[in-house]
């Protein structure tokens, strides 16, 4: 449900106020570029695909229905967008080099914590680009944004059963791929040279 003053913003954006709408990008700016991030796995194509989402809903935004939840109708744009995006590119690439700050919210850690919580957020962005493009999606808005079954379906243009579904079968893959991970990492460690096998 949209605050009153949320309604004036989209209001006056609807009326063409250049001033509301870069409010509403303000205002949303940081859930869409994560849902991206986590999305894509890549700093730089998530801010475009976030401009993108921006793009879009600026042209689509006199057809909003005001009694839909706006964060809901921007992710929507943002995952649908995402989901066009991972299935041109054939070939999926990980950047698994930067992460943002914001994400890490320990204010002094150590450089071993640092370490170990970057691996950790390298393994679960590997494992998340690892399920199709709407499975990810779904975990995403599951997960990351507490998304009901419902929202999830409204979201992605689904029914409440294939998000069901969808959320099952991508759980099952990732406990797969997380213990067959763990496996390999305790492999190397078993075998003289790290993975140099003689």
């Amino acid at each position: 449900m949209l605050s009153a003053a949320e309604s004036q913003w989209i209001g006056r954006a609807q009326q063409g106020d250049d001033k509301s709408f870069t409010y509403l990008v303000e205002t949303y700016q940081r859930p869409v570029y994560n849902l991206c991030y986590r999305m894509l796995g890549n700093m730089e194509e998530a801010e475009d695909a976030a401009q993108e989402t921006f793009l879009r809903a600026y042209k689509a935004i006199r057809r909003y229905d005001l009694s839909r939840s706006f964060l809901t109708w921007l992710l929507s744009i943002a995952s649908h967008y995402c989901i066009d995006l991972i299935r041109r590119r054939r070939f999926q690439f990980i950047s698994l080099e930067d992460y943002p700050g914001e994400m890490i919210q320990d204010d002094t850690p150590s450089p071993e914590a640092m370490a170990w919580r970057h691996e950790d957020q390298q393994q679960i962005q590997a494992l998340l680009q690892s399920l199709s493009p709407t499975d990810r999606a779904a975990v995403v808005l599951y997960y990351w944004y507490d998304y009901s079954y419902e929202e999830i379906a409204s979201t992605l243009a689904l029914s409440n059963s294939a998000v069901k579904s969808r959320l099952h079968r991508a759980r099952r893959q990732l406990a797969h791929n997380w213990q067959k991970q763990k496996g390999q990492a305790l492999t190397k460690e078993r075998t003289p040279y790290g993975s140099l096998v003689f």
